[in-house]
């Protein structure tokens, strides 16, 4: 085989193009200017093992309350006598969950950003509770 015609293969940061590929290295943002949520660059300082535990913990216990709750539900739906609105609410409260979940690790270099998200990704879910419980 002539390796003259052959075709070259992808790397990996042709393919999966984030943050750390070292072929393009990003422009620094101005001072005051730096993105809230983003993907960790290679250069960034790792997050305490602390508070990485600690969120994932928690993150871990509404992941687990939200499994719940979609068992409920779904047992609720199954059985009958729950209203048209039941499965699409309780579905949109779920990912509004899960979606303050994603950014609270997305913004773990923050000093309080992650805390103010996963407590926020609770009053959903909480909701999503007391739907489940009504129904």
């Amino acid at each position: 085989m002539d390796h003259t015609t052959a075709t070259p293969e992808a790397t990996a940061p042709e393919v999966v193009p984030f943050g750390w590929e070292p072929a393009r290295p990003a422009a620094p943002l101005p001072a005051g200017d730096e993105a809230l949520f983003r993907f960790p660059a290679a250069d960034d300082p790792a997050p305490g093992t602390r508070r990485l535990l600690g969120m994932s913990i928690y993150a871990s216990l509404l992941g687990l309350a939200g499994v719940g709750v979609g068992v409920r539900g779904l047992l609720s739906q199954i059985g009958g006598g729950v209203p048209g609105w039941y499965t699409w609410v309780l579905a949109f409260l779920g990912m509004v969950s899960v979606a303050l979940a994603v950014g609270a690790f997305l913004s773990i270099h923050r000093r309080m950003l992650p805390w103010i998200l996963l407590i926020a990704a609770a009053v959903p879910l909480i909701a999503d509770i007391m739907l489940a419980v009504a129904y």
